[in-house]
């Protein structure tokens, strides 16, 4: 017999906590990437304004900082979901939910990656 704790939970799946993992290891690789260049390659451990500005016109740069941004928004938004869900709300209430993590998370993504492109010129 299982304890109501031990179900699965709603609309929780197999595809979704593997995309929350995958996520979680990309993050770090490009998290190491990020932080060797802004910081172990930089003079004095910092770039200026016109450094980040001319860093960021390497083509593959906006590329990988947009990789970042969409890893990020979306892995701490499917953990948000996933905290939410031990409220065990319900389906509408969830349905709700998602929809307004989407809203978030597209908004958050299209702002900061118009915003590297801004930097970029492009």
């Amino acid at each position: 017999m299982m304890s109501d704790g031990s179900k699965p939970k709603l609309r929780e799946g197999t595809w979704l906590w593997l995309l929350k993992i995958a996520g979680g290891l990309l993050i770090v690789i490009v998290l190491g990437i990020h932080f060797v260049i802004n910081h172990l390659v930089a003079p004095g451990g910092l770039l200026s304004y016109q450094d980040v500005i001319n860093y960021y016109k390497v083509p593959v740069v906006p590329i990988m900082e947009i990789v970042f941004l969409v890893l990020v928004v979306s892995h701490s938004l499917i953990g948000l979901r996933s905290i939410l869900l031990d409220l065990n709300p319900s389906d509408r209430l969830l349905k709700a939910i998602d929809g307004g993590l989407i809203l978030v998370g597209a908004g958050g993504i299209t702002y900061g990656s118009w915003l590297i492109l801004f930097l970029t010129g492009k």
